[in-house]
Parts: structure tokens; C-alpha cells; sequence
């Protein structure tokens, strides 16, 4: 027989490996900086990708209801987006030069209103990240879905497919840096700023179609007659602004991450923000314009996209222009997906971010296997899935989630940038506090026509979660300060650390095993005053067959039984070692329970945990200690089998 030490390993740390490789361990914590051309590139995926849709949802609300006058419409409803996009990146360039540790809004929040107003922004980030990985994922797959629409009916299967792939992956560690993170944002600005160049040169010569949305199959209705007067109400208006607000999604993603870039990392996130608007806006003007010059028409089953459309036309069905149309679909895919994985970064950070202030439960800040935040991960994945499945992957289900959790993350960094540069008065501040204000007053306005424009369309269920989330957050908060209060120790009355005069050991018993010899053996290492062993009767024929056991082992501790007719251990428990502190009161004692451990599997299904119920039970009483002594049963049955 082999007796030589083996390492030992859990049915889950097996699972792990296969999953996702060997562990890394903490040595292997790298931090990579990001030039800024990388930098473009890896962070800034979610604003820009949103360009591929952000028109088509303006246009999905206003074509029922102003018929062809929505195409006249989209043009300034796509320009006050542009003049929000502008006071929302000035303000976030003052936010990543002021505050260069990773957070954006939850630290400027943090910083200048304190702990808890921070919660409502990182209640809105939370949000923001989960939606967005359902957003970016199934707007990627209606690229897929435009270019082959042959995989239409599977549309919501295969979003699902790419979230828990991306989970698998950013478990096993996949990290967003370097040139593959950052070739798909490139390659769908090269392409978008082709398509919108060749467009226009089309529209200049005359040569560019034009789509008739009264008479295409599958598309919206339009509504018929005179759009701007009988049908484009205010409210109307207001909800495809909404809609349309979904393009700005993503602009914090750099405030998010300063610590990515090189030093200077506050200049340098400065110079990337500012390219990465100027970029988005160029995409939402210009795809805005085609839209309006071509007609496209957003369908009912979501496919193919306006985008698509609006590539079909510039380049025709010629072979170098079905070339250039599927490389526009393959670069929307790529760059939508990147966008959505964006969050498995960002979500697990914040929420580690926000566990160490103590408002979300301490196990996502552990790092798992691969050194990644696992259970954020995890939780971000089941929150998306269970999203998707809810809205049926459809993008316009999806929308009304969206950019409510955006705007308030904006609202609460423009406020509080407003309130540091009352405070501190620096070099141009009334300018500075300008802006801030205006994009903080400007991005509330935001958050309200979302909740009363799309209330009816899902934006209740946010309006509802959100506030919920806060109150959760500030009660595990609350719940974490209480356990802290009770755990420190007083400033001002030194700890009693004088030691009992007499020691009184308990063991509990249910068997005469080896589990049971294994706590004995500890107990008389506690050198105790006194040794007992206590059995609580609920089976007289048990108990008479263990007593009977315990004569034939002679063993030298004494053996009390205790009756307990309500068959309630943990009370029968408690009563025992209160009565014995009573009769005792300058005693110390000290409960053993032998604990038999299992496979975690099985041992859940065939045992009970009643030694952490009776362990529990007795720790509350002052002067009392309970202890478990675990005995594993799992390894020595292995042991037994390999050896058999």
C-alpha cells in the first residue's frame, strides 16, 4: 500500500482545471498600460459600436407615428444627442484628469458626496454593465443575423451562445489589451467612415437609391398623411430622443479605467476621450445623414438593421460591393461583441470596488482560479442571460433598460465634478463648473424623459429595480457596519485577556467511530480541568447501544446522556452549556463536535449539517466556545477504493 502524502484536490478544483487551465497565482497579477492608440482601441468599443443602432431605434418610434416625415425629424433629434455627447465628454475630461484611480462617477460620487450618495451611481453602473452585455450582444448578432439571415429564428440562441462564451472566457482570464482587443473598433470606423464617404458621394452624383418604406416587406408600418402634424406628438418626439439617447452609452468607459494608460494617465485619457467623441459623433452625424438620405427602414423582426440597409445601398450588389458590404457586417458584429465583453472587465471591478466600501457582499472581491474576480463575473453573465431571455433578445426590448443607468452615472459625475471645483476653486472653475452643471442638469432631464417616455415600454421595471438596488446596497452596508461594531475592540477599555480558572471541555457524540476518537484525542489536548462527553438521547435504543459501545472501548472519559424528547438538538444544546456556565460561573468551556466531511456533492444530498446548527446554537453564549474537529470521509473513502 502506498503510503505517501498525495495532494489533494476537490471535485470542484478538478472542474476548474479542466475548464479554465491551471491557476495562476498572485505573482502573475500583471497590470498592462495601454498606449493611447491601444487604448482607443480596447476602450472605447461600447460608445462607438453604438452608432450601428442608435438611429434605428430613433427611427422605430417615429415612422408608425410620423410616417415620412420622421426621415426629416431624425436629423435634430440626432443633433441635440451630438450637443449632449459634447457637454457629457467635456465633463468626463475634467472627471479622468481630477480623478485618475479607476471608478469614474462611483469615485467622483464617492469624493464629494460621500459613501452613500456614491450608491446610486454605482447602482446605475451595475445596471448600465449588465444591460449593456445584452444590448452589444444581441445588436452583434442582428449584424449576423442581417448579413445571413438564415440564422434569424435562432437570434436569441445564439446571444446567449456568445454571453456564456465571453463568461468562459474572462474566467479563464482573457484580458482586453493589445492590438486583438483593438482591431475590430478600427475596423468598423474604417469601414462606417467608408460607407458614410462613399454615401455622400453617391448622394453629391446622384446615384445613391432610395428605399420606399410604404412598400417594403417586413418593415415598421408608416404611419400615412401629414407625420408632423397628426402624428409626431411631444411624446412621440420625446421617446425616440430616449431611444436615440442609447447612442452615448459607453463615453464613461475611459473615466473607468485611468489606470490603464501611461503616465501622465489623466492627459492621456484626456486625448483618448476627446478622439473617441469626435469619432462617435463623426459615426452617429454621418450614418444620421444616410439614414435620412436613403430611406432605410428599421424592420419588425429586428433584421436586417438600418445599418445594413444603408451599406446595401452605398455599395450595390457588384462583387466588390458585396465584399465591402460584408466586411461593414463582419466589423458591426466584431465591435458589438467586443463592446458587450467590455463589461466582464468592469462590471467585476466596480462591484469589487464597491464590496471593499462595504455595500456589496465581500466574495466579489475575491479572485478566483485565473486571477480574474469570478463571482462578478458569473453574476454578470446569469444577470445578462436571464435579461435576454426575458426581453426575447429583441434590441428594442432591450433599449428602454438602457439608458436610464447611463444618464444617471453621467447626472451623478457632473454633480459631483460641480461640487469639487466649488469646493477647491482651481484655475477656470466658474467655466469648468459650467459645464459640469449643464451636463449634469442636462443628463437628468435625460433620465426623466426615459422614466416617463418609456415607462409603459420596460423603463418601469428599472425605475422600479433601481431605488431597490440602492436600499439593498445600504443595507448590506448597514448590515456590515453592525458586524464591525460588535467584532472591534474598545478605544478606550483595554480587552480583558485574564484567563479562566477552571476549563471545562464537552465533546458531543453520536458514535463510537474514529470521527469521534479524532475530537477525544483533541479535548485531551486542551489539557481541560474536565473532560466530558455528552450524547442527546432521541432514540432510547441508540443511545443504549452506544452506551454499551462506549463500555466495550473503554474509554477513559466519562459518557452523560441527556434527554431530549423535542428532538431539538441545537436548544437542548444551548440549555446544557447555560446550565453548566450557571452552576460554573468562573469556568471557561468548550464544545467539540466531531464533524464527519463529505464529498461537497453527495454529502449534501446523504448528511445533514447539524454540528454547524449546534456550533451556532452555543456560540452565542457568553463564555462558551464551540468548536468543530472535522473528520474527511471523502479522501479515505477514495483511498479505500484505489487501494481496492
Amino acid at each position: 500500500m502506498d503510503h505517501e502524502q498525495r495532494t489533494w484536490s476537490s471535485f470542484s478544483d478538478v472542474c476548474k482545471r479542466g475548464f479554465l487551465g491551471r491557476p495562476l497565482i498572485n505573482n502573475q497579477l500583471q497590470h498592462e498600460r495601454l498606449s493611447n492608440p491601444v487604448a482607443l482601441g480596447v476602450l472605447s468599443p461600447d460608445a462607438i459600436s453604438s452608432t450601428a443602432y442608435g438611429s434605428e431605434q430613433i427611427m422605430i418610434e417615429l415612422l408608425p407615428a410620423a410616417g415620412m416625415a420622421a426621415f426629416a425629424l431624425l436629423l435634430p433629434i440626432t443633433g441635440v444627442i451630438l450637443l449632449i455627447l459634447v457637454l457629457v465628454a467635456a465633463s468626463y475630461r475634467q472627471v479622468v484628469m481630477v480623478y485618475t484611480r479607476s471608478g469614474g462617477s462611483y469615485v467622483v460620487a464617492r469624493e464629494n458626496f460621500g459613501p452613500r450618495v456614491a450608491q446610486i451611481a454605482a447602482a446605475s453602473l451595475l445596471i448600465d454593465y449588465v444591460v449593456t452585455v445584452a444590448v452589444q450582444c444581441a445588436a452583434g448578432t442582428v449584424a449576423v443575423v442581417s448579413a445571413v439571415p438564415v440564422l434569424g429564428p435562432y437570434s436569441l440562441e445564439i446571444t446567449v451562445g456568445v454571453v456564456l462564451t465571453m463568461c468562459l472566457a474572462n474566467l479563464r482570464g482573457l484580458r482586453e489589451a493589445g492590438a486583438p482587443f483593438a482591431l475590430p473598433t478600427y475596423a468598423f470606423v474604417v469601414m462606417v467612415s467608408l460607407t458614410i464617404v462613399v454615401g455622400i458621394v453617391h448622394q453629391v452624383m446622384g446615384t445613391l437609391p432610395v428605399y420606399d418604406p410604404a412598400h417594403i416587406a417586413g418593415a415598421v408600418p408608416v404611419h400615412q398623411g401629414n407625420g408632423l402634424v397628426m402624428g409626431a406628438t411631444v411624446l412621440i418626439v420625446l421617446r425616440a430622443f430616449a431611444n436615440g439617447g442609447s447612442s452615448l452609452t459607453g463615453v464613461e468607459a475611459i473615466s473607468n479605467t485611468v489606470t490603464s494608460f501611461r503616465k501622465p494617465e489623466g492627459i492621456n485619457a484626456r486625448r483618448v476621450l476627446t478622439v473617441m467623441a469626435c469619432i462617435l459623433a463623426f459615426l452617429l452625424a454621418g450614418v444620421a445623414w444616410l439614414a435620412h438620405a436613403t430611406h432605410a427602414t428599421p424592420y419588425v423582426d429586428g433584421y436586417p438593421s438600418m445599418l445594413s440597409e444603408i451599406a446595401r445601398a452605398v455599395f450595390g450588389h457588384g462583387t466588390v460591393g458585396n465584399i465591402l458590404y460584408f466586411l461593414v457586417q463582419a466589423s458591426t458584429a466584431a465591435i458589438l461583441y467586443t463592446g458587450g465583453n467590455t463589461s466582464f472587465n468592469g462590471f467585476p471591478a466596480l462591484a469589487s470596488f464597491v464590496a471593499e466600501d462595504r455595500f456589496l457582499p465581500r466574495p466579489l472581491m475575491k479572485r478566483g482560479h485565473r486571477l480574474v474576480f469570478s463571482n462578478g463575473i458569473i453574476t454578470l453573465a446569469a444577470l445578462a442571460v436571464a435579461l435576454l431571455i426575458v426581453t426575447g433578445g429583441s434590441l428594442d426590448a432591450l433599449v428602454p433598460f438602457y439608458a436610464i443607468g447611463v444618464f444617471t452615472g453621467f447626472s451623478m459625475a457632473g454633480y459631483g465634478m460641480t461640487k469639487h471645483h466649488l469646493v477647491h476653486r482651481g484655475r477656470g472653475w466658474r467655466r469648468k463648473l459650467a459645464v459640469n452643471l449643464s451636463a449634469g442638469i442636462l443628463s437628468t432631464i435625460v433620465v426623466g424623459i426615459f422614466a416617463v417616455a418609456k415607462f409603459t415600454e420596460g423603463a418601469w421595471l428599472v425605475v422600479v429595480v433601481f431605488p431597490l438596488l440602492v436600499l439593498v446596497l445600504m443595507r448590506l452596508n448597514r448590515q456590515y457596519r453592525a458586524e464591525a461594531s460588535v467584532l472591534e475592540l474598545s478605544q478606550t477599555e483595554p480587552p480583558d485577556l485574564a484567563r479562566y480558572s477552571k476549563h471545562r471541555v464537552v465533546v458531543f457524540v453520536d458514535a463510537v467511530d474514529l470521527a469521534e476518537v479524532e475530537a477525544l484525542r483533541y479535548g485531551n489536548g486542551l489539557h481541560a480541568d474536565e473532560l466530558t462527553a455528552v450524547h442527546f438521547v432521541i432514540d432510547a435504543d441508540h443511545a443504549a447501544r452506544l452506551t454499551e459501545r462506549w463500555r466495550h472501548f473503554e474509554h477513559d472519559t466519562p459518557l452523560r446522556m441527556v434527554n431530549c424528547a423535542d428532538r431539538h438538538l441545537s436548544k437542548a444544546a444551548h440549555e446544557l452549556i447555560a446550565q453548566m456556565l450557571r452552576d460554573h460561573p468562573d469556568s471557561k468551556v468548550t464544545v467539540l463536535l466531531p464533524r464527519r466531511t463529505y464529498s461537497p456533492l453527495v454529502g449534501r444530498l446523504l448528511h445533514d449539517r447539524t454540528a454547524d446548527k449546534i456550533a451556532r446554537s452555543v456560540s452565542r453564549i457568553s463564555g462558551a466556545t464551540a468548536q468543530i474537529v472535522p473528520f474527511d470521509i471523502e479522501s479515505r473513502v477514495a483511498e479505500v477504493t484505489r487501494v481496492g
